[in-house]
């Protein structure tokens, strides 16, 4: 089939293009939005950070929530916007790859199937899982390293609605070896939206800017306590405090980190560093810096909305690895790999170990690879090895997997057609899905 859209329904964003080609054409918030300036809903037709739209207090309607699609009717309006005026695609002569998250109940892969046959008029469909497609991803690109010649690694996927541990045996996900945490990116956005707005100001209805804050702000800490510490300093010996300005829809219409040195301090902190030689070597830092210059920074500027950040910017991600310190009864990443790992047979786990694939956009904060490395050691034996390798691009690797599978000669073997649905009904279809 040469006519192949791959598309990654993701609950934060869709990456949609065609078949063979390493980046998709086209990458979406899977949302409709509402600006204060707007009496409708849009359609998003980039990224929002990329966007020259005033985003203050705009409202929000996803389709997909938990991970799940709940409302096919607002998914349809989506998908039609991004078949017909973005990716220019004829549904009725092009085939759909379409990836769906584990363990879909039974109603909403029937209401997939009839967006993907009835509504648009897709020629075949083939449905597929993000960890299988990483997997072939990660092979494809490292042909003589331990993923390709085990045929066997453990995904790990950091998203927007979860974060979720899967094992992969020869390119099929062994789904009794799944393990979940319901925490991603958007739980992330949330819990920094409370802290802030209980200590600086008001911003439980910013999604999009508070998305833009965690981005840009938040990083991942090796040493709680110790940050913690560093964190009630005053003055210049606070190595995390920054400051973020607000947009005030005259000069700016986006937010902006008001002293971007100053929130690269951190990266000055070494494991296991103790505060007198990080304070050392944060002095050493401000003397390569033009005073004069961040002194000005500095200022507080009183015609300007804005607010600082300390101990939250490694509190909101710290939520991933302890989300029990939280009140959530949830197990941590590592504890949920160490659990995903054992639900397998033991001949794998000393190869899921050595083959654990981060993908996913809450995986870029900084430090991510070494603190979970640093929290699965003592739960793994002594003498099983620990590599966890990261996606060259945690957000598209999914979508590169697909369109690896688009191209394959196995693809034609994989899809159902139009026919075979009308004749044998959703459910008989899905079974060549290996689901």
């Amino acid at each position: 089939m040469s006519n192949v859209v791959v598309l990654d329904n993701g609950g934060g964003f869709i990456k949609a293009g065609q078949g063979g080609e390493r980046n998709p054409a086209v990458v979406i918030p899977n949302c409709l939005y509402r600006p204060l300036t707007s009496k409708k809903f849009l359609h998003p037709t980039t990224t929002f950070s990329s966007s020259p739209d005033d985003l203050t207090s705009a409202a929000i309607r996803r389709p997909i929530d938990r991970g799940y699609l709940i409302n096919p009717d607002l998914q349809r309006d989506i998908w039609s916007h991004l078949f017909t005026s973005l990716l220019h695609v004829t549904p009725s002569s092009s085939s759909l790859l379409l990836t769906e998250p584990l363990f879909s109940l039974p109603s909403i892969q029937r209401s997939t199937d009839e967006l993907v046959f009835e509504d648009f008029g897709f020629s075949s469909l083939v449905v597929a899982d993000s960890p299988s497609l990483v997997h072939l991803y990660e092979t494809s690109c490292r042909p003589c390293g331990l993923v390709s010649e085990a045929q066997c690694s453990l995904v790990v996927d950091c998203g927007f609605s979860f974060t979720q541990a899967a094992p992969v045996f020869q390119n099929i996900t062994l789904n009794y070896g799944v393990k979940r945490i319901d925490l991603g990116g958007k739980a992330l956005t949330n819990y920094l939206k409370e802290l802030v707005s209980y200590r600086a100001i008001n911003v439980m209805d910013e999604t999009l800017l508070m998305d833009d804050v965690k981005e840009k702000l938040c990083f991942v800490s090796l040493d709680v306590e110790r940050d913690l510490q560093f964190a009630r300093k005053h003055g210049k010996d606070n190595l995390f405090r920054c400051t973020y300005v607000l947009p005030d829809g005259v000069t700016h219409t986006k937010g902006y980190v008001k002293d971007p040195e100053a929130a690269k301090r951190h990266l000055a902190l070494t494991d296991g560093a103790s505060p007198s030689e990080a304070i050392e070597t944060k002095n050493e830092t401000d003397q390569l810096g033009v005073m004069d210059k961040t002194a000005e920074r500095k200022r507080v500027d009183l015609t300007k909305n804005e607010f600082d950040l300390t101990n939250e910017r490694f509190l909101v991600p710290e939520m991933i690895f302890q989300p029990a310190d939280l009140g959530m009864n949830e197990a941590g990443l590592a504890e949920c790999i160490v659990r995903a790992v054992n639900a397998c047979h033991p001949y794998l786990h000393p190869v899921l170990y050595q083959s654990i694939i981060l993908t996913g956009g809450s995986t870029l904060f900084p430090r991510f690879v070494e603190r979970l490395e640093k929290d699965l050691r003592p739960l793994v034996p002594d003498d099983y090895q620990v590599n966890i390798t990261t996606q060259e691009d945690p957000i598209l690797g999914v979508w590169r997997g697909g369109s690896l599978l688009a191209s394959s000669p196995d693809y034609e073997l994989m899809r159902v057609t139009k026919a075979e649905y009308e004749e044998l009904g959703s459910a008989r279809c899905r079974r060549r899905f290996f689901r």
